[in-house]
């Protein structure tokens, strides 16, 4: 049996999809139902869309009409006013029901929108089929980020549901709504959808569903004990159960046994570590979640901030009991708690550093690591305490074509990836005497005191080995020449011995000279600074 690495929803011939019973029949019952309405709801990567897969496949063969509408490939302009959104909606459903669009006949600025998208519905739509019709409308999520329409949407849901019980016409209708987060927006409790219908939460795995896989995968797991331990990391999420599996399968050779797996999960060189960064990355991005989730880690017993903590609870981090929150699984756990309370102690460390020194200090906002001002200001005090004979080296460490990779993904992706080479470079540099920078916009700096060139050679060697095992993908066919398809960076070396007739801004330019004849020819090197004298050719 091929593997497929395990990212995308589970097709419907897959050996690999797991029921969680009752879960499928009681979707599958609810869709023959007249004007049902079901909600499934779970974190992300928990089968959500491999189970909506299923769900449409059984109205296809109940020869039910679907239509799925994903939000995920809304405009943004879209959402700017619930006039154009309406209409968004009714046309993608018209067109998945293989209708002409003929929003204009129906569509009356004087009711308003919500009245012309439900006569819409009822004068043309349902008049038009024959048949019911399940509607599935996937990562409503999109919509929350948005109240106002939020708002105005979620009851015209519900407003359809509830006439369903009356008007006929209306319970040919059978909508599906899924989402990963819960809805923050302030709705009547007569206007939610979501005290209403059917609602399904996607449960863990449980030990015999683990087990049950790892015997698809080929792995004889029956005594249960290597299940229990992976489980005992993990927990019972399908993502993470799946990858696991993927990986002892797909790379045999790589660890001794599941005991030397596990133990590198949690780390930078584990299988985890681009699923743990894109939370890392979306804690950082909202800091009253880190906030929370720092007090959970430290054992806050205390009520905490509640919409943060159902947040939380909603991207799978945390579990929620009543008033008591605990993080979902070990990994969780260890990343961050290493993650979030190594930066904690930096960021507390370092101000009282700095008052010593009357230095004003800040960590970077994307990286967390020291910016460029606290940078030199470290550079210049460690430069004149250094001893006559010690040798101060210095890196320099830009990401390839960073401007052109920004303009290809985007901000937010740009900034992740930043992330992740400030990652690498924390776990290389793991020297208590380094100090390691955010330096320039796509630049880091470490500064060792005490290392020769042949070491920092070889560190410097490391960070560009394992961006590279990082496998960030940068397929920019528009740069002429360009053969790389994934994110490197380059390297620029220096070493000096401090003294009176050598200036400190020597060791940065020459290191700043290195990285320039790194990056020459994309980039993907290592230089050390040669002066004049010693250039070859």
């Amino acid at each position: 049996m091929s593997l497929r690495f395990p990212n995308d929803p589970l097709p419907l011939n897959s050996a690999f999809y797991i029921e969680r019973p009752p879960l499928e029949e009681l979707a599958y019952s609810e869709i023959t139902k007249p004007g049902s309405f079901i909600r499934i709801k779970a974190p992300r990567k928990m089968g959500k869309s491999s189970l909506m897969i299923r769900l449409i496949d059984r109205a296809v063969n109940l020869y039910y009409l679907t239509a799925k509408i994903d939000f995920q490939q809304a405009d943004e302009e879209i959402f700017t006013s619930l006039y154009k959104f309406l209409r968004w909606f009714c046309a993608n459903v018209s067109r998945q029901l293989q209708l002409e669009p003929m929003l204009d006949e129906y569509w009356d600025e004087d009711i308003g929108s919500k009245v012309s998208s439900t006569l819409y519905f009822q004068g043309y739509l349902l008049e038009q089929i024959n048949a019911p019709v399940v509607l599935v409308l996937n990562e409503v999520n999109r919509v929350f980020e948005h109240p106002e329409i939020a708002r105005n949407f979620l009851s015209l849901l519900r407003s359809w549901h509830e006439e369903a019980k009356q008007t006929e016409i209306w319970q040919k209708l059978r909508l599906v709504v899924i989402h990963s987060t819960e809805v923050y927006v302030s709705l009547n409790v007569n206007q939610s959808p979501f005290n209403i219908g059917l609602s399904l939460q996607l449960p863990e795995f449980t030990l015999e569903q683990v087990q049950k896989l790892a015997a698809i995968y080929g792995l004889d797991w029956k005594d249960g004990k290597n299940a229990k331990q992976l489980m005992a990391i993990v927990g019972g999420h399908p993502y993470l159960i799946n990858l696991a599996l993927y990986n002892l399968v797909n790379q045999r050779n790589k660890w001794e046994n599941i005991e030397e797996f596990l133990t590198v999960a949690p780390k930078l060189e584990g299988i985890y570590h681009q699923h743990l960064l894109s939370q890392l990355n979306t804690i950082r991005e909202n800091p009253e979640l880190e906030e929370v989730l720092k007090q959970i880690i430290n054992g806050f017993r205390e009520p905490l901030e509640a919409i943060a903590a159902y947040k939380l609870e909603s991207i799978g981090i945390i579990k929620l009991k009543g008033s008591e929150a605990t993080i979902s699984c070990e990994l969780y756990r260890l990343y961050f708690q290493e993650q979030l309370l190594q930066v904690s102690s930096l960021s507390d460390r370092l101000p009282k550093q700095a008052q010593k020194q009357g230095l004003s200090v800040s960590l970077d906002d994307v990286t967390q690591l020291i910016n460029h001002s606290y940078f030199e200001q470290q550079l210049e005090k460690v430069w004149q305490q250094s001893a006559a004979q010690e040798t101060l080296s210095l890196i320099l460490c830009a990401v390839d074509y960073f401007d052109y990779y920004e303009k290809i993904y985007g901000y937010k992706t740009a900034n992740l990836c930043l992330q992740q080479v400030a990652d690498t470079i924390r776990y290389i540099v793991d020297l208590p005497n380094a100090l390691i920078a955010r330096y320039q916009r796509q630049e880091f700096a470490v500064l060792l005191p005490g290392t020769d060139l042949t070491i920092i050679w070889q560190i410097a060697e490391k960070i560009r080995q394992r961006v590279k095992s990082l496998v960030i993908p940068f397929e920019a066919q528009s740069m002429d020449g360009f053969q790389n398809s994934i994110v490197t960076v380059s390297l620029g070396i220096a070493s000096k011995i401090p003294s009176r007739k050598c200036e400190i801004n020597q060791i940065i330019y020459e290191a700043s000279q290195a990285l320039r004849e790194s990056r020459r020819n994309e980039g993907d090197r290592i230089s050390n600074y040669l002066p004049p004298e010693e250039e070859v050719g």
